[in-house]
């Protein structure tokens, strides 16, 4: 028996890693007819899904092209990060939106599916602005590294390799588009929003000015999560259960843990620094701001297994 169009169970969040994209723009063509089953599944079963997702190999390849671009043409100059994030949003959403809607309506399920171009506030004094961490675009020599050290931007140096850009990861504070990602979802929409961490910006006033940085998109999936009053968090990586002592003779997959369990092995040191830890901690914060909360953190092909209790790593 079909359900109401108008019925839902329970409002998630869906945050889409690598997997679910690809890396290139014909790996991501393929990708998103998989990952649009995935979430077509989750909307048959009566969930109201908002999407956010990955983008640092595509906001990779846009900002080299663009400053590329702009060395060829010197009536050009080259495109902020703000920007390139906006682009990375748009085009991502692009397919994604399209392959969602296909594979609805294949399905009989008649659901308009919308990209919200997102901004999200960050704080101009946030540490992590003193500290760039996120390598990003194509690897230069040594003369281009001095060219980016001028503009004032950070350059690391790989040995063997050659250099490459690092811009900072600022928590983020607030979605500035929220109330029109509520908007659509109270009418029972399909909405992709804060793609990539959504664009960051500072505030100034009435005035946003876009951030050179990069928001980790977890953490963004974690405040659109808290935003929208969704009931579960749902964070898809590439692995079916994340583990503890990961690659040693004791290493063991996780399966429903507590907040309190969860930040223990968090301090402890299990989950590194770029990988598992943001997905961790935009669990536990967006578990604990509400009872009845919980987040899951699973392959995509392992969700609708997940969400019944069979496997997945479940934090409550």
């Amino acid at each position: 028996m079909k359900r109401k169009e108008n019925y839902y169970e329970k409002r998630v969040v869906v945050a889409l890693g690598h997997r679910a994209l690809g890396t290139t723009l014909p790996e991501q063509k393929t990708a998103v007819k998989h990952t649009a089953k995935c979430i077509a599944d989750l909307i048959e079963e009566g969930y109201q899904v908002a999407i956010t997702h990955s983008n640092a190999p595509q906001l990779g390849m846009i900002h080299t092209a663009m400053n590329e671009f702009a060395k060829a043409h010197k009536d050009y100059t080259p495109a902020p990060m703000s920007v390139c994030s906006a682009m990375s949003q748009g085009y991502i959403g692009y397919d994604l939106q399209n392959g969602i809607r296909e594979e609805l309506l294949n399905r009989g399920i008649y659901r308009t599916v919308s990209t919200v171009l997102t901004q999200v506030i960050v704080d101009p004094y946030d540490e992590a602005f003193y500290t760039p961490t996120k390598v990003l675009g194509r690897y230069m020599n040594a003369q281009e590294a001095n060219e980016e050290r001028k503009k004032g931007n950070y350059v690391i140096e790989e040995p063997g390799k050659g250099f490459r850009r690092v811009v900072s990861a600022p928590n983020p504070v607030k979605i500035v588009e929220l109330d029109a990602v509520k908007a659509l979802l109270d009418a029972n929409q399909v909405v992709i929003a804060a793609g990539g961490g959504g664009i960051p910006v500072l505030e100034q006033d009435n005035h946003l000015r876009g951030a050179s940085a990069v928001i980790e998109k977890d953490l963004a999936a974690g405040k659109l999560a808290e935003g929208i009053d969704a009931e579960m968090l749902i964070i898809l990586t590439n692995v079916e259960k994340v583990c503890i002592n990961l690659g040693q003779k004791d290493e063991e997959p996780l399966g429903e843990i507590t907040t309190e369990q969860a930040k223990t092995y968090m301090e402890e040191g299990h989950f590194g620094i770029y990988n598992m830890l943001p997905k961790f901690r935009a669990s536990v914060d967006f578990v604990e701001e509400c009872e009845g909360r919980s987040a899951y953190i699973t392959s995509f092909d392992k969700v609708t297994d997940a969400l019944k209790g069979k496997t997945g790593t479940v934090i409550r």
